[in-house]
This record gives structure tokens, C-alpha cells and sequence, in this order.
């Protein structure tokens, strides 16, 4: 039997009870990730990004682990949300026009002393300011810097479009923006190199891709850690005890952690192993959250259908943004339907071997996500299922 072969059985017979679909973590492995992203962050301590997670348990966890201190967010709701859960460092990883939140952060002090914002505009500061009920509450802000790699004088960009500043001139402008500001404390200082981090580079049948990706990365990587050093100086001398300056990205922690101006470093989806994060030649985790979707019909030989399991990702439209049958292996889509939303056709010799009613096992592409599909994991240890926890989406939470 193969490790996936067996893999299937633990998970069907923990599940035996349950009717798909069903979506589980696989705590061994969700542990193991945990312990993997440590080792690469040597030393320097792990802020788990919520939206990678979306499940307050399984944040809980990670967090009583040595190695993982603080939360990074993603919308003014639900750091507002997590700190009043007891969580007591919340960067918010975003921007925000939520006026409503501004209000209830700048009116209590625990919410104030708990949630740091990002501002990458003077006119963020002016919306909080607009927001506030209360004066004398300091509100914590984090600069963002751009990370982008921009060749030949800035006609080709490579990587996310986030932050508009890039300069060291510039984000300490900013930084001193904020600290003649009644109200603001500047405290972080934040780079996120999804280009890096976020782009495997190790695509499968693509080898003249694949080197191209390595060299572009390779050069991103000096780039930026050369000019994060220069911003980094230039913030300190407006803000001496800044706290933190947060880095990185599951793909990058090794990398990211090397640079002495880095103090902490961002990760997530490393702790799930989606299948986006398949195709990096500097680490492999182990698959931990997957979903089950039950075979409901038998059109042919070789072909079972199941129910749903359309379930896409964010970012750019295409095949790598799709769920993958995992479990049993050798199932593909057929190309003429894909992914379904209410049924989903799979091709493949497994087919025949597959029950009405049995489960089929996918991956999703992008970690967090799928838990707006569900409202509970199934925690599997060994072959039970050992509790079941909400994620946000059954705590009545979409935040986004």
C-alpha cells in the first residue's frame, strides 16, 4: 500500500460516520508543517496569517507552539473580531475604509492596544481620524513597503501590485507623517515578496520555466534584501523602537529569515500544504486539509460523478486554481466539464473501483479558502476523528 493509499484509508474509516462533503485537518501533519516552518524560520518567531487558517481552534493551536507569536489579518472586522476573542496581537495585513471598525477600535482601549493597522497613504490616517468617537486612544500602524522586482527602469514589474511605496525616502516620509500625528503610533514595518513566497518554482513539465522562475527570484531576493536593509535604517532613524518588521511568506521563511532587518515572519498557508505549495524545490510540506466529495452517479466504465467540488481559488483564472482529486489517485477531470458546481465527472482506470456513496478526496489550491465552503473541520488523529471545530464561515463570519 502507498503512503496516499493509506492515507485514504485512515481518513475513510475516520469518516466512516460522516456523509460527504466533509472537509478535515490531519493534525500529524498539520504538527509536522508547524515544526517545518520553524526550523526554516531559525530562530525568529512565525506571525501566522489568519486567512490562511480562517478557523479560531486550529489558530489557537499554532499558537501554543514555541516558535509562533501574533496573528496577521486581513480585514478591520476580523481583527476586531479575534482580538475581542482574547487574541492579543492582530496585524492587519490590509488597508481599510471600514469606517464602522475605525470607530469601535478607536473607543476601546483593548481593541487599540491589540490591533495594529496598515497605512500606506496619508489619506488611510485621514479616514481614521474621520472614523474616531473617542479622542486620547493611540491607534498602532504598520508602514507597507513594495517588494516588487521592477527591471529596466520600471517597464516590467514582477510581483504583487500592493504598496506604492518603495523607496527608503519615501516610507520615511511617511514614517514621519505618522509620528507628527496626534493619535498614531508607528510600530511595524511590513514587506510580504509574493513573487517569492507565493510562486513555486518548480513547475512540473516546465523545466525552461521552472530556471526562469529561480533566476527571476534569485534576483528578487538580493533586491530586496539590500533595499528592505536601506528602508529599515531610514524608518529607525524617524522611529527608533520600532517593534517589528515583518517579512516573508511560506515560500520564503529559510530566505526571509536570513536578513538581519528582518524581526518576524509571516506564514500560513504552510501549515494547510494546498496545492499551490507543491512546487518548490526549498521545502516540502505534508497535505493537511482536504475535502471529500461522495461519488453520487456511475455514467461509464472508467467515469464516477460527484456531487459538487467547484470550488476555484482566488487570483488569476486557471487550471492551477482548481481543487485536485487527491484520493483515490489516478482520477482527473474530464476537460469538457471541469470542476462542477453541483456535479463533478472524474476519469481515470480509479473510477471503476469507487462505490455509490464512497468519498472522493480532493486538495484545494489555495489554503483558507476552502473553509468558506464548510462550516466545521474534522480533526483526524491516526484514523479518528477526534473533534470537530468551526471554522469562521460556522461562526457566522465572512469577513471578505
Amino acid at each position: 500500500m502507498t503512503p496516499r493509499a493509506a492515507d485514504r484509508a485512515r481518513y475513510d474509516r475516520a469518516t466512516a460516520h460522516l456523509d460527504a462533503p466533509v472537509a478535515i485537518v490531519d493534525l500529524e501533519a498539520f504538527d509536522a508543517n508547524a515544526d517545518d516552518l520553524v526550523r526554516r524560520a531559525a530562530g525568529k518567531p512565525i506571525r501566522v496569517a489568519s486567512k490562511s487558517l480562517r478557523c479560531r481552534a486550529l489558530l489557537e493551536r499554532v499558537l501554543a507552539r514555541p516558535g509562533f507569536a501574533g496573528l496577521m489579518s486581513f480585514t478591520l472586522a476580523e481583527s476586531v473580531w479575534l482580538a475581542r476573542a482574547g487574541f492579543e496581537d492582530v496585524l492587519l495585513a490590509y488597508p481599510s475604509a471600514d469606517r464602522a471598525g475605525f470607530a469601535e477600535l478607536t473607543s476601546d482601549p483593548k481593541l487599540a492596544g491589540a490591533i495594529t493597522v496598515m497605512v500606506d497613504d496619508p489619506a488611510q490616517l485621514d479616514l481614521v481620524d474621520r472614523a474616531r468617537e473617542r479622542d486620547g486612544l493611540e491607534v498602532r500602524v504598520c508602514l507597507e513597503l513594495d517588494t516588487s522586482l521592477q527591471l529596466f527602469g520600471g517597464r516590467v514589474r514582477v510581483g504583487a501590485r500592493r504598496s506604492p511605496l518603495r523607496s527608503p525616502a519615501q516610507l520615511a516620509e511617511l514614517a514621519r507623517s505618522v509620528a507628527r500625528r496626534p493619535g498614531f503610533r508607528l510600530v511595524g514595518l511590513m514587506a510580504y515578496e509574493g513573487h517569492v513566497a507565493g510562486v513555486g518554482d518548480a513547475v512540473a513539465g516546465s523545466p525552461l520555466r521552472s530556471r526562469a522562475i529561480r533566476l527571476m527570484q534569485a534576483a528578487a531576493r538580493k533586491e530586496l534584501a539590500a533595499r528592505r536593509a536601506e528602508v529599515v535604517r531610514a524608518v529607525r532613524a524617524v522611529v527608533p523602537d520600532l517593534e517589528f518588521v515583518n517579512g516573508g511568506g511560506t515560500g520564503s521563511v529559510q530566505h526571509t529569515a536570513a536578513e538581519a532587518a528582518v524581526t518576524e515572519i509571516a506564514a500560513g498557508s504552510g501549515l494547510y500544504v494546498p496545492r499551490l505549495f507543491d512546487n518548490y524545490t526549498s521545502f516540502s510540506g505534508r497535505p493537511a486539509a482536504l475535502f471529500a466529495q461522495p461519488v453520487v452517479r456511475r455514467p461509464g466504465v472508467g467515469v464516477v460523478t460527484v456531487l459538487g467540488g467547484g470550488y476555484p481559488a482566488s487570483g488569476a483564472a486557471g487550471p492551477d486554481r482548481l481543487p485536485v482529486p487527491y484520493l483515490p489517485e489516478g482520477l482527473r477531470y474530464d476537460p469538457q466539464e471541469g470542476a462542477g458546481e453541483v456535479q463533478t465527472p472524474l476519469l481515470g482506470s480509479a473510477a471503476d473501483d469507487l462505490l455509490i456513496g464512497d468519498k472522493v478526496w480532493f486538495r484545494h489550491a489555495k489554503a483558507g479558502e476552502l473553509c468558506e465552503r464548510f462550516e466545521e473541520l474534522q480533526l483526524v488523529e491516526g484514523d479518528r476523528v477526534t473533534a470537530a471545530v468551526p471554522t469562521y464561515r460556522g461562526e457566522g463570519c465572512t469577513f471578505l
